[in-house]
């Protein structure tokens, strides 16, 4: 038997070495891609129901449900907040468990809140507090990135880590476009029979018209439970282990909260703007005649940092990564300060609405190649340690998944104290302006301390 695969008993592969080229190229490329295909399909599923609250919130006072602004600002915020938490758990877990236990298990979790949510917005009576436990809930979708990304680093050898963080997580990304593009259609019928397929009446300047608002739910249980079996079936573990107490090294290095800055700039931002972006739309555009449906314009964001994470992945393998983030944190701050100090905000109108729409997708843009641009610069800062370069992305990971959380809740109390979301924009572009010039003075300038 190969001694690099597991037997039959076992989930355990005892010989993992993918910087070895003839390794990889006999046994290694195999199994490595296998995993990321496995992981990445799964990982769609995790940011798809991540979002999920989001593109549902702006539907539910439509409905019956009589949730005010600043609640509905709440429901799209709680699973950033809870995504973030779980991500500082689930970045300990692989040097644990395994790949095979870990993906298996969140892959089939996440059909607890799905069933939830469905039946809740088939009653206009649920309570705010059920929409909040389940908004929680739906956290573990983002959570599960922590570990999904340290596993795919230790599968691939450094030449190739790049382009296949960039796959796994620019594919991931697509989760949201899923959300964001299918949930729109899947309410206008009905699926099944009997109770769950009962309609809602949607209710929008004076005019009626039914609406299976479940749907975007329920439709995540079958695909959610074949990934689960799946995952537990064809995936397996690498020796990569390490107790919980070992893995706290990382915090030693200032580089790990460097990184992490960096990561909030541009997955945080890719994060947060995905979650307010429908909300933002209808905060400032809802009240007007003619006002544009927020989920019609909303999952073009995603879908251009989605692809642009791929895209730029194995650029940044060719060229390194700290120039691209660079490039992201110049692209952000430009997009941050026009909506921060014009008035497209401040005096909006439906005239300006495809100025502000583009500006937020150029700004997407830009997310999505620094996305992929920090993920091959820590392999690389953190070259001495693969496993520490796991660990590293799985924290950063997590810090910067508080971005839905951190932009709704932000967004709502702006809104609600100065009438305009422009002042939070404003904020965002001198976030911005640190998050480089410290990319530039450590990663990428002539003798920067670790050139990456």
């Amino acid at each position: 038997m190969n001694p690099s695969s597991p037997s039959p008993a076992s989930d355990q592969i005892t010989d993992w070495r993918p910087e070895d080229a003839t390794f990889w190229e006999t046994t290694g490329k195999k199994i490595a891609w296998r995993t990321l295909t496995i992981t990445t399909i799964s990982l769609v599923l995790s940011f798809a129901t991540w979002f999920l609250m989001s593109a549902v919130v702006v539907r539910l006072p439509n409905i019956g449900f009589k949730f005010d602004e600043t609640q509905l600002f709440w429901l799209a915020a709680m699973p950033g907040l809870a995504g973030g938490t779980l991500r500082l758990i689930h970045m300990f877990l692989i040097p644990i468990f395994g790949t095979r236990k870990v993906i298996a298990i969140a892959t089939l979790a996440k059909i607890l809140p799905c069933v939830g949510l469905g039946f809740a917005v088939m009653n206009p009576t649920t309570p705010f507090w059920m929409f909040l436990v389940l908004a929680l809930l739906f956290g573990m979708g983002g959570g599960d990135f922590s570990s999904y990304m340290p596993s795919t680093s230790v599968f691939f050898p450094k030449r190739l880590q790049g382009t296949a963080l960039g796959i796994q997580a620019g594919i991931g990304n697509f989760g949201v476009c899923v959300t964001q593009f299918l949930t729109p259609w899947i309410i206008t019928f009905a699926i099944g029979s009997g109770g769950l397929s009962a309609a809602q009446t949607f209710t929008k300047a004076g005019k009626t018209s039914p609406m299976w608002l479940q749907n975007s739910a329920f439709w995540y249980v079958p695909l959610l439970l074949i990934l689960g079996i799946v995952a537990w079936t064809m995936l397996r573990n690498v020796p990569v282990k390490a107790s919980f107490g070992e893995q706290l090294d990382i915090f030693r290095n200032k580089h790990t909260y460097f990184c992490t800055i960096t990561y909030v700039m541009t997955f945080g931002a890719f994060s947060g703007l995905a979650a307010a972006f429908p909300m933002l739309i209808k905060t400032v555009y809802g009240s007007m005649p003619g006002a544009p449906d927020p989920l019609k314009y909303a999952f073009y964001g995603p879908l251009i940092g989605s692809a642009m994470r791929v895209i730029a992945g194995p650029l940044t393998d060719k060229f390194g990564g700290a120039i691209f983030t660079t490039l992201c944190g110049f692209g952000l701050i430009a997009g941050a300060a026009f909506l921060g100090f014009s008035d497209i905000l401040t005096h909006p109108s439906l005239v300006t609405f495809p100025t502000f729409v583009g500006v937020m997708l150029g700004m997407f843009f830009f997310t999505g190649i620094g996305n992929a641009a920090t993920f091959r610069q820590y392999p690389v800062i953190f070259s001495h340690s693969p496993r520490q370069a796991a660990g590293v992305i799985g924290f950063t990971a997590a810090i910067a998944a508080y971005g839905p959380f951190l932009f709704n809740t932000l967004i709502g109390q702006v809104k609600a104290a100065c009438k305009t979301t422009a002042p939070f924009f404003t904020g965002l572009m001198v976030f911005c302006v640190l998050a480089t010039l410290i990319n530039i003075w450590f990663y990428n300038r002539p003798g920067c301390e670790k050139p990456s």
